[in-house]
């Protein structure tokens, strides 16, 4: 995948719409109307901002399943997605967590959404939600099955979580990139920290950028406005979201001047 065809530049910056909580999630308040406004408010933010693409994400609907989503999430998501449609032209994408790919892929299908962000789409994960295994199959033949153009980004080694099985660590994250991509199918591959908020290592970056090949390789977490040029040595784009909230605090909406000042800093 050329991220220059997707995302009109070559190292886009990818902004993420944190959705307040959803309709059945432990933390839901009540009011779609409130989450609609609230993904409107920071989907603007991230456009004025000048980012080349929005993830959007149930965030907040943490803790998360680790099976299939409810279906008023489902539809809740579907409903925030078609409303940002009309406001920004940017690539949307579409992260259903903790791991329901099938739903993600769902509703970019129906929405327009030009791409999805898997956690686990090969290998197997524990993780805080148990063990979660990845289903590339069935995800693959389900894009197939809808017709749809939708993108796959996925995540190597997921950060919350820890490979279940011995893996060498010298050779664990180029053999599980390889893997992702080319058992996988995966468009491009995602490397973060070991949790929100952490980057991965200049290392782990370059190990992976080297196993992808052609294949475009993503920084997932930690990016800012202070490491981001550094980390971009060994990378092909950045997901970024708590460093561009106000105070870089993870519960407050995005701050557009964040944003900006985030964008000029890969300018380097």
């Amino acid at each position: 995948m050329e991220l220059t065809t997707l995302f009109k530049t070559p190292n886009p910056v990818i902004g993420v719409v944190h959705l307040l909580p959803l309709p059945t999630s432990a933390r839901w308040q009540g009011s779609l109307s409130a989450v609609v406004e609230r993904a409107v408010q920071e989907a603007v933010a991230l456009d004025s901002g000048g980012v080349h693409g929005i993830i959007i994400e149930n965030f907040f609907d943490a803790p998360f399943t680790k099976k299939s989503v409810d279906p008023a999430v489902v539809s809740a998501m579907t409903v925030v997605v078609s409303r940002l449609r009309q406001l920004v032209t940017l690539p949307i994408g579409i992260n259903v967590l903790r791991n329901d790919a099938r739903s993600g892929l769902a509703i970019a299908a129906c929405t327009g959404a030009e791409f999805i962000r898997v956690n686990v789409l090969t290998g197997v994960m524990a993780t805080d939600q148990g063990v979660i295994e990845g289903d590339a199959h069935n995800l693959m033949r389900y894009r197939r099955e809808l017709g749809a153009d939708v993108k796959v980004l996925a995540d190597v080694l997921v950060k919350h979580a820890a490979p279940v099985g011995a893996l060498p660590a010298d050779t664990a994250l180029a053999d599980a990139v390889a893997d992702t991509i080319h058992r996988g199918l995966a468009d491009g591959v995602i490397v973060s920290g070991v949790a929100t908020g952490q980057p991965p290592s200049r290392e782990d970056l370059a190990r992976a950028k080297a196993a992808a090949g052609a294949t475009p390789v993503l920084v997932g977490s930690g990016a800012t406005v202070g490491n981001i040029a550094g980390l971009m040595q060994s990378a092909d784009g950045v997901i970024v979201s708590s460093s561009l909230k106000r105070w870089g605090q993870i519960e407050q909406p995005i701050d557009p001047n964040r944003v900006g000042q985030f964008v000029d800093a890969l300018a380097f």
